[in-house]
């Protein structure tokens, strides 16, 4: 045996972590549900690309949107004991959940869609959603730092503002605010923001929101969650996802005048493909490998989507 054998630490088998359910298990977990959500409401909720509909999100996301209210209304019934324990006042503060993944994914759908459904809860009534794309630094500052390319990156994105936010939310503050981005001037808006007022659930969406802090004496985003979610799926799948949202968005979105892409709207399907794949392939993949993909063994729950978008497997962390 080598010295490099003899020495070498064992893989940690961190598949054993998690408890897996399959579509089949977990969709029988919504019996006798009633799903509080109209096929309008749904198809105002779906985003570019998403396939959507009252099936998956009665078999999947009513289900999770049930477990992620027990876990906050028992996260507020232990504050409340805690409290109690040490004769101090009841300070409990939002439940946090997280929700990450790749580019085209699908997690924004998500994200939203978790929102109305646990407000329908009646244990988390008041549910607000904040997407870490505020937290991006303006595209001047991007240009300065030379990191424009590099937009969605972790160095891109002002991870100490984002830990104030979170570490406010999770103090109890009396409200908490959180910058505005724009997806037409695909850019921070000025003096705009995102108030949250201590609510029952707050929901942060973004890319890295489970990436290791950068050094062992800093927080992590992840820290101050109390339930994350990642959004799993084959890169190639999420290429094909990707190029669709590009096409759709050339016809719609980048249409408008005012928008920051729309030099794209006159491409050709041809010129709009080809441009959509030197986009996936130059930043939106290397991201994915390099830093949202490593962050999944961090999630408390992995949903694992099909070819066609729909989720296959959950895999939960056991307690």
């Amino acid at each position: 045996m080598s010295t490099d054998e003899h020495t070498a630490e064992p893989v940690t088998d961190v598949a054993s972590l998690y408890r897996e359910v399959d579509r089949a298990e977990w969709a029988a977990l919504a019996s006798g549900i009633q799903n509080p959500l109209s096929e309008t409401e749904v198809v105002q909720l779906r985003g570019i690309g998403d396939r959507l509909d009252l099936t998956e999100v009665r078999e999947v996301y009513l289900p999770l949107s049930r477990l992620l209210s027990t876990y906050a209304e028992n996260t507020k019934r232990l504050g409340a004991e805690t409290a109690a324990f040490l004769r101090e006042p009841d300070t409990t503060t939002p439940f946090v959940v997280g929700v990450a993944g790749s580019v085209a994914v699908g997690k924004s759908t998500i994200a939203r869609l978790l929102r109305e459904l646990m407000s329908r809860w009646p244990g988390t009534p008041r549910v607000e959603l904040v997407t870490t794309d505020g937290f991006l630094y303006p595209n001047a500052e991007l240009e300065r730092r030379g990191i424009m390319s590099r937009k969605g990156f972790p160095e891109s994105y002002d991870r100490r503002a984002l830990v104030r936010f979170l570490t406010d939310v999770k103090s109890g503050a009396a409200e908490a605010r959180a910058p505005f981005y724009s997806h037409v001037r695909y850019d921070i808006v000025p003096d705009a923001y995102v108030t949250v007022r201590r609510p029952d659930v707050v929901i942060v969406e973004g890319l890295n929101v489970l990436s290791p802090p950068p050094t062992p004496n800093d927080v992590a985003v992840s820290d101050l969650f109390d339930f994350s979610v990642f959004v799993d799926a084959d890169a190639d799948d999420i290429a094909g996802w990707y190029v669709d949202r590009f096409l759709a968005l050339r016809e719609g979105a980048f249409s408008n005048p005012s928008s920051f892409f729309n030099v794209f709207a006159e491409l050709s399907d041809a010129e709009a493909v080809e441009t959509a794949l030197g986009y996936w392939n130059d930043i939106n993949l290397p991201n994915l490998r390099e830093n949202v993909e490593p962050t999944k063994h961090r999630a408390t729950l992995v949903l694992g989507k099909a070819a066609d978008h729909t989720v296959k497997s959950v895999l939960l962390r056991k307690l």
